[in-house]
């Protein structure tokens, strides 16, 4: 990656950190779930309103690192509109990137902005706990989600 790229990919997360995207709670959503990350600390709570299989709207509150809190704002900006299908497609293709830093980019759009995670193997838990999150709302599980 070239230096130029990895600035503008930078600039991207610091956006999303210091700036998330459907940062709010949800009165209509029919899917609600926590998740933790004990090792950073990081704390989610992600709000999806799903009607025929399709994610209408999705929203989160969190606490947490940068990378925690772009990846859950990037998400939300990518998943609205999507189908239950596509969502986990995009969640398959969004953990090769952050865990192996190879994966289809043209499927997933400014997710890309975080293949640098894989560089730093203890930030995955950060980069995936709204991904992780997501799924297990997605099934109703009733336990809160944990990366550890």
């Amino acid at each position: 990656m070239t230096d130029s790229l990895r600035d503008l990919y930078q600039e991207v997360i610091i956006d999303h950190s210091q700036n998330p995207r459907h940062f709010h709670a949800s009165t209509c959503a029919n899917h609600v779930q926590e998740g933790y990350n004990p090792l950073c600390g990081d704390k989610i709570t992600v709000y999806v309103t799903e009607k025929d299989g399709v994610i209408k709207d999705v929203c989160f509150q969190s606490e947490g690192c940068a990378i925690s809190t772009a990846s859950a704002s990037l998400m939300t900006e990518a998943l609205k509109g999507k189908s239950i299908t596509e969502a986990q497609n995009l969640f398959t293709e969004f953990q090769k990137l952050v865990t192996t830093g190879q994966a289809d980019t043209s499927k997933l759009g400014k997710l890309a902005v975080l293949a640098g995670v894989a560089e730093f193997p203890i930030r995955v838990k950060c980069a995936t706990l709204a991904w992780h999150t997501l799924k297990a709302a997605l099934n109703n599980e009733k336990k809160a989600v944990t990366t550890e």
